[in-house]
């Protein structure tokens, strides 16, 4: 899968749109900053949330983070083969590492999240020679 078929938000989500849905999961750079995540608590199915609502919650060996909401709408599936491998998410984060699926209010939404060129341009430059 091309990383250009995917938005992504400033706090390091990615979007996948697949039919009525939109999958969501962390980036690989946020997976990266983490390290080894240890612990994924994910939103309730049925759940309305709105952007940047906090919606999910990674741990890893060294920090908890937020995961938040890349739109208005409701979660409609959540990855349970997190809560006993969130390891995935490390392995996988474009793939069997996603978080949840949500149904946005709005699809014209998306429009408004980053593209990949965005995306990249807001990451930090890397500090190595």
């Amino acid at each position: 899968m091309s990383s250009g078929e995917l938005r992504y938000t400033a706090a390091h989500c990615w979007v996948r749109e697949e039919g009525s849905v939109v999958v969501v999961g962390i980036t690989d750079y946020a997976q990266e900053q983490m390290s080894e995540l240890t612990f994924v608590e994910l939103p309730e199915v049925g759940e309305e949330v709105a952007a940047d609502d906090e919606v999910a919650v990674v741990e890893s060996v060294k920090a908890a983070n937020d995961v938040y909401a890349p739109l208005n709408g409701t979660i409609t599936e959540v990855n349970e083969a997190l809560l006993e491998q969130p390891e995935l998410v490390n392995s996988d984060p474009f793939g069997k590492g996603w978080l949840f699926k949500m149904k946005p209010a709005n699809k014209a939404d998306l429009a408004d999240l980053l593209d990949a060129d965005e995306y990249e341009a807001s990451l930090p430059l890397d500090d190595e020679d």
